[in-house]
């Protein structure tokens, strides 16, 4: 059942806003393999993808800036972000999907969730770009009325922005909503856009503990999700 006190346990939940990377696809593989070809442009070292893992989640002008600072300092950093973003979108665009993976119960929760009238929209930070294509090849778009990207608005997670747009498109109140993600970006945009908040502790989250994350509860799948949200929706009636 939902935690969060400050929402009436009355209000069924009517849609779901859910994050791309490390909540249903597993792409630090995908990142490895961008991030080390572009690398080797620079004639840098190739890293490990859990280095790669503590970087991820803050949109890719983040995670490259955090890369190449691993060699550079500030100044180093900035000679060479403009070129560094150029060759990893390059290269990202040419493996984009080839490497990541769905987490469990993915688009079994999906379906759970479509099945219960919820709509459903996907905001990430990754560049709208990426995301799009990626949920095309995994075979998940057609789950998503709407999708955004990380370039889709002036500020992204964990501004509230993005989430509050979808409450607008969709017509309905934040506490109508629940965001799902696996990171503080995450449960940072919901709880300051007002709606509810599921994590999943098998993502990112910056090298973090999800338990330190404030959210309305861990789901380990999708699909418990899915359930758990059902269950709120049947006490609300």
């Amino acid at each position: 059942m939902f935690t969060n006190s400050t929402k009436s346990p009355h209000s069924p939940i009517r849609a779901a806003i859910i994050d791309l990377d490390g909540t249903m696809l597993d792409t630090i593989p995908d990142f490895h393999v961008a991030i080390n070809r572009m690398r080797a442009e620079f004639d840098l070292a190739a890293i490990t993808q859990e280095a790669i893992a503590l970087m991820v989640g803050k949109g890719s002008e983040n995670l490259i800036r955090s890369v190449l600072a691993q060699d550079f300092d500030a100044a180093g950093v900035e000679h060479r972000i403009g070129e560094a973003m150029d060759a990893y979108q390059r290269h990202y665009l040419d493996i984009n999907g080839q490497h990541s993976t769905p987490y469990i119960d993915v688009e079994a929760g999906l379906k759970a969730m479509r099945a219960q009238g919820l709509r459903l929209a996907c905001v990430t930070n990754k560049p709208l770009a990426f995301a799009l294509p990626l949920l095309a090849q995994k075979g998940l778009a057609p789950y998503f009325e709407i999708v955004y990207g990380g370039d889709s608005f002036p500020r992204k997670k964990p501004d509230p922005m993005p989430l509050l747009q979808v409450c607008s498109d969709f017509g309905l109140k934040p506490h109508e909503v629940v965001a799902i993600g696996d990171s503080s970006n995450d449960a940072e945009a919901a709880r300051a856009a007002g709606c509810y908040v599921l994590t999943v502790p098998y993502g990112y989250n910056h090298g973090r503990s999800i338990h330190e994350t404030d959210s309305d509860g861990i789901v380990e799948s999708l699909l418990q999700a899915a359930t758990l949200i059902q269950t709120h929706n049947h006490s609300a009636h």
